[in-house]
């Protein structure tokens, strides 16, 4: 510990700690934007490229970055000095000065911490000119939406890219007044290994990484009297969704939403659950097959669609391991398209499905050609959490007092083994429900597996069932997926199964979903709620759906036949990097 003076107020804090952290012990806020620390992943982007978090110290000439400046005994710090106050808005208005003109008064519905930050220092014009970014608007990946007007160089987006994700699709290029952060060579994102995982634009300050806004697509999706449109919901979403209209983050708003959904024209609203359920089926199918034949192991979770991609670029020597289902809202899909539009007399061509998703690199996914039956997609639009809630704003519904609402039937009806599949650990958890009342012939004691939760990075849980000891492994993060995938590689691997996810708390911590700021709490609310739901369900394994049971009696015939194959599983490529 070390002894330190802030604002005049002696205290003691561990001598790792930077200003910026020794200030929070105070309450003492002060403004960051290139700042980026992480909840449960043990790094700090310390570029200090904004100088917007400046302070006083005692003995030293210049301004200090709080978030990169360590501690040290007897330091003594001033943060609230009319000195450094005035070089924080003129870093922020130096900042303002590159960026489009009307930077200060439009949102466009993205969360921007410059211009919350402009407006907590005060800065209401825009005293300085600069240059505007000369490169195009990148929307080549379908999912990402990349607008080097707006970048500000903090590096956040570099630091989460190659530090946590280790993608390495981003870096600094080019020299001072043409820097920008993008891709080598200024290829377009669409074509580099960017997995679409949106982690970047989780912490983009300034909004100049976003979604592609697909919102539009489905408004004219809406208008359409020939089609029928079929909206489906992920688990992730109704825990998440109420942050949008003020509520606390974990609560629950099924009802609501299917409500809201309903109201904004869609002919059925289904839930992504049912497809949970269904993916269940034919994960723990294939797992206990692998299992008993002991081939082709550790099996790996596929419903992660930049886990996939990163799989393919990084590790093309190791695709036979991942489980070749499709992620549940594409088996979704094909199953609306071929059984249920069949079942309702409706032409494959003029049904439309919508997924609301958690996830970016869902939205590149639905692109993928492999994913489609006889030349129909399954998918057809995807958006994210925070798209649908600006659908529900746009068309003026308040959302807080709405009715409940049910979702349709048959594609419904799940159990609370599907909604677990929001938060890291849902996967194997699920599956090792049903998979365990399969190797057992239904003696089982337990249905909750709470060995593979947690929200640590990276975690190992041992299994037993009946006579049968599996050893599992739990990642949310890409990084955290390179090392058990490395350690696959090397042969130091033991495992029988692995889930991946490749954000912070799985689905929850997707880059679609609400801005978390990197807000541990936020996830563990999030957790809560998905948990929440899985308890309070009656039914809470998935082969005891009923309507799971009636689609494979009546269509499928059994897990891993010809059908389901056709259906519901697919192929992975060796992508160039």
């Amino acid at each position: 510990m070390v002894n330190i003076t802030i604002n005049n107020k002696e205290i003691q804090v561990p001598e790792n700690f930077t200003i910026l952290q020794a200030a929070e012990t105070l309450n003492i806020n002060i403004p960051t934007l290139c700042h980026l620390d992480l909840h449960n992943i043990k790094m700090v982007n310390k570029v200090a490229s904004c100088r917007a978090c400046v302070v006083e110290v005692e003995g030293r000439r210049n301004l200090a970055p709080s978030c990169s400046t360590p501690v040290y005994e007897g330091m003594k710090i001033k943060t609230d000095s009319l000195r450094a106050i005035r070089a924080r808005r003129t870093m922020v208005e130096l900042l303002i000065s590159d960026h489009p003109k009307d930077c200060l008064v439009c949102l466009k519905n993205q969360e921007c911490e410059l211009q919350q930050i402009s407006h907590d220092l005060g800065v209401k014009q825009i005293r300085f000119e600069g240059e505007m970014s000369t490169f195009p608007v990148d929307t080549s990946s379908k999912a990402i939406y990349r607008d080097s007007s707006k970048c500000i160089l903090c590096r956040r987006c570099e630091t989460m890219c190659n530090e946590v994700q280790t993608v390495y699709a981003l870096s600094g290029l080019d020299r001072g007044f043409d820097t920008v952060v993008g891709p080598a060579f200024h290829n377009p994102l669409g074509e580099t290994s960017c997995t679409f995982c949106g982690q970047c634009v989780a912490v983009c300050p300034t909004g100049a990484l976003v979604e592609i806004d697909n919102v539009p697509k489905v408004w004219r999706a809406l208008e359409k009297k020939d089609k029928t449109v079929v909206v489906q919901v992920a688990p992730a979403v109704r825990v998440a969704l109420g942050e949008l209209f003020g509520l606390e983050p974990g609560t629950v708003v099924t009802g609501k939403m299917v409500s809201a959904l309903k109201h904004l024209g869609f002919d059925y609203v289904f839930d992504t659950n049912f497809a949970a359920d269904l993916t269940i089926m034919e994960e723990a199918h294939e797992m206990i097959d692998r299992i008993t034949k002991n081939e082709n192991l550790p099996i790996l979770t596929s419903c992660c669609p930049a886990w996939v991609k990163f799989f393919e670029h990084q590790f093309p020597d190791l695709l036979d391991i991942p489980s070749t289902c499709k992620s549940p809202h594409e088996m979704f899909g094909a199953i609306t398209k071929h059984y249920f539009a069949e079942k309702m007399g409706i032409k494959e061509e003029d049904m439309i499905v919508v997924s609301v998703m958690p996830c970016v690199a869902k939205k590149y996914e639905a692109e993928r050609p492999e994913l489609e039956y006889h030349g129909v997609k399954d998918v057809d639009i995807v958006i994210t959490t925070r798209e649908l809630g600006r659908m529900i704003k746009e068309a003026g519904i308040n959302f807080l007092l709405l009715d409940d609402e049910e979702y349709d039937n048959p594609l419904g009806e799940s159990t609370g083994a599907a909604q677990i599949f929001g938060t890291t650990g849902g996967v194997i958890e699920a599956a090792l429900r049903t998979a365990a009342v399969q190797l057992t012939g239904g003696a089982i004691d337990k249905v909750d597996f709470t060995e593979v939760r947690g929200m640590a990075g990276l975690r190992e849980a041992s299994v037993t069932i009946g006579d049968l000891t599996l050893n599992l492994a739990i990642a949310n993060g890409l990084g955290n997926a390179r090392t058990l995938l490395e350690s696959i590689r090397d042969g130091k691997s033991n495992y029988h199964a692995i889930e991946i996810m490749a954000c912070p708390g799985g689905c929850i911590g997707g880059g679609g979903q609400p801005y978390h700021h990197g807000d541990l709490e936020i996830l563990k609310k999030r957790a809560a709620g998905v948990y929440a739901i899985d308890t309070e369900h009656e039914v809470r394994m998935s082969h005891e759906n009923k309507a799971i049971q009636e689609l494979y009696e009546n269509f499928l015939g059994t897990p891993g036949g010809e059908k389901a194959h056709k259906l519901l599983h697919t192929s992975y490529f060796k992508r160039d990097l």
